[in-house]
């Protein structure tokens, strides 16, 4: 059995489309894409019909992640959010303009994939964890924090949601994060995806794989889009998070978010802030804003 699981591709269409070329390279019996299939990224619609096609032609399993949740959260008429937060938010709001008659698909999507192996061992694949679609495994947290979050225990765990790849055994269960296709945080810009295999005589074996792709073309794709002006000051956030494999959206947040929320700064500025800073400043250009 080769079971491959990809994730948190947000929009990042040319990003997908190298993955998925290097998927069907190897030819597994199933292929799970776990989650944040959209948002933050120019390409939702593009993507979404994309493994939508997939599913239709080959089998793919579709799940839901935090980010199909929140677009789902937007097209709920009793949902409201104005002015400032509005602003902060526009980029999903753009997502979701974006995918007008698609969302219907979105709702449809189940929140985790289960496999049992001839030896009866659970293969269970989910965005974040247990907890949350939010509650994610970093590799940092202790055996007792991660065990918790994946309870109850089956034999492989494969997790996303944080963009950042790695694998570790806990409580007799191999625990793979994937990583992200779409905007690795690892410091490694290559798309990640999850390989895993059972055999009778070995067992669960995994393997993360690195893709190259063009970079160059989402680029463009930010400005050909619309995205890049469409989806507010935070889209120069995402992009520059592209260039440099790390997160900047979070620091932003845990630096401003909430002073822009009580009008002490306003949005604009305070990404220009993030922009400038130090270990910044060298990803930071055109297309994206000149902060130099």
């Amino acid at each position: 059995m080769k079971i491959a699981v990809l994730s948190d591709i947000h929009g990042n269409l040319p990003a997908l489309q190298a993955v998925a070329d290097d998927i069907d390279a190897w030819q597994p019996d199933q292929v799970i894409v776990n989650g944040d299939i959209v948002n933050r990224g120019p390409c939702s619609r593009a993507v979404l019909q994309y493994v939508k096609k997939r599913r239709q032609a080959d089998g793919w399993h579709l799940l839901r992640g935090n980010h199909e949740s929140f677009l789902l959260n937007l097209d709920d008429p009793g949902f409201e959010m104005e002015g400032t937060e509005l602003e902060i938010n526009r980029f999903a709001y753009w997502a979701y303009e974006q995918l007008d008659g698609e969302l219907a698909l979105l709702q449809q999507l189940p929140e985790r994939y289960e496999y049992y192996a001839p030896d009866g061992s659970e293969f269970r694949v989910i965005h974040a964890s247990m907890i949350s679609d939010r509650d994610g495994l970093y590799e940092e947290l202790s055996d007792e924090a991660i065990t918790r979050r994946m309870a109850p225990v089956p034999a492989v765990f494969v997790t996303s949601h944080t963009h950042q790849a790695f694998m570790r055994e806990v409580a007799g269960s191999l625990v793979v994060n994937v990583g992200s296709t779409g905007a690795p945080f690892d410091f490694d810009w290559r798309p990640s995806y999850g390989r895993f295999s059972w055999d009778e005589e070995s067992g669960w074996e995994a393997e993360i794989r690195r893709v190259p792709y063009d970079r160059d073309q989402i680029e463009a794709d930010y400005v050909r889009s619309g995205f890049l002006d469409g989806g507010g000051p935070l889209a120069q956030l995402m992009l520059v998070e592209l260039r440099r494999a790390r997160g900047l959206i979070f620091r932003w947040a845990n630096s401003y978010q909430q002073a822009v929320l009580d009008g002490e700064i306003g949005l604009e500025e305070s990404v220009k802030k993030i922009l400038a800073q130090e270990d910044v400043r060298p990803f930071v250009g055109p297309p994206g804003w000149d902060v130099s």
